[in-house]
């Protein structure tokens, strides 16, 4: 009953994780990675095993992790970046029929999340307030603008004057204009979300995001605020959601009560080692949802409020690279 982590890249943390619980839990499993440059994939190195895979692109990658799974006896799929969820999830019951559980949601909430419109609607639907889009010919200053369906921060911006505008951004047609909230009035917070197989909320940590590199929180700080009531009460089933949720939103610094959603990544993120490390443990729940069977119950009370994390570089050496 083995693990597979998909794109993994730098989640080492993540690896160590899922090896650490499963070795808690008395199974002799084991954690793989896989990616298309494996050699140059800090947690590659971490994992009991690696891959090497198609970029995500190919038509034959999904056949290649069926294949993979069924040689290493891997019945675990956990995914780490937006751009191979939907294919996973339209792919689910074709690895559900060879023994392998993908811990992906589903197909519909998937979309939804992956297109920010889809979620802007979303978070309206559930009560949560989100920042305004305008059009590209009737719209105030300042400005934030991202894409439709971006991921890591890439092609945004914050425009404070005409000038800084672009045909670039008029043309794009993926590009969004929206309503720019300001960090001196807000804090900006990743909130890690659990949803159990019964797509019930078990689980919310708030990380204060307090620098960010390339898209990745390096330094954050568990905070138990309003923001925890409102995910619980607006947020409390969600129709498809299965395992970690990412959910991303912008809190007043005056009024903890004025909320607005801004994007929500159906995966594990780059900072839920924090939420780890303060005792929320997504990787245990997972093992004992999907390896023991077991049902899990809330889990809201479980963590340490005001856990400062700092993170900081390290090396990893492989000896006999060629390039």
């Amino acid at each position: 009953m083995n693990i597979l982590i998909t794109s993994a890249g730098r989640r080492v943390s993540l690896i160590r994780s899922f090896q650490k619980e499963l070795k808690k839990a008395d199974f002799k499993s084991k954690v793989f990675a896989s990616d298309s440059n494996p050699i140059l994939s800090a947690a590659c190195h971490i994992a009991d095993g690696f891959f090497k895979v198609p970029q995500l692109d190919d038509p034959d990658y999904i056949e290649t992790l069926i294949t993979l799974c069924k040689t290493h006896s891997i019945c675990l799929i956990i995914p780490t970046i937006d751009t191979e969820l939907l294919d996973l999830a339209n792919n689910k019951e074709r690895f559900r029929d060879q023994g392998i559980t993908v811990i992906i949601s589903s197909v519909d909430f998937v979309f939804k999340c992956r297109d920010k419109r889809l979620t802007h609607e979303f978070f309206e639907e559930q009560n949560i307030n989100i920042a305004k889009e305008y059009t590209k010919d009737n719209y105030r200053m300042p400005l934030f603008i991202k894409p439709v369906d971006g991921s890591r921060s890439v092609d945004n911006y914050i425009v404070k004057s005409e000038d800084q505008l672009t045909e670039y951004h008029f043309n794009n047609e993926k590009l969004m204009f929206l309503e720019y909230l300001d960090h001196n009035h807000y804090n900006e917070f990743t909130c890690d979300l659990y949803f159990g197989k019964d797509h019930k909320l078990k689980c919310a940590v708030p990380r204060k995001r307090i620098e960010v590199r390339d898209g990745e929180v390096y330094k954050a700080m568990t905070i138990r605020n309003h923001l925890v009531s409102n995910i619980k009460e607006n947020l409390s089933y969600i129709n498809g959601a299965v395992g970690c949720l990412t959910a991303q939103f912008f809190v007043h610094k005056d009024d903890d009560t004025k909320i607005y959603g801004i994007e929500i990544n159906p995966r594990f993120g780059g900072g839920y080692p924090l939420t780890y490390l303060s005792g929320a443990n997504f990787s245990q729940w997972i093992i004992e949802e999907y390896l023991m069977g077991k049902t899990i119950a809330d889990q809201f009370d479980v963590w340490e409020k005001d856990l400062l994390m700092i993170r900081y570089d390290d090396e990893i050496l492989v000896h006999g690279y060629t390039g």
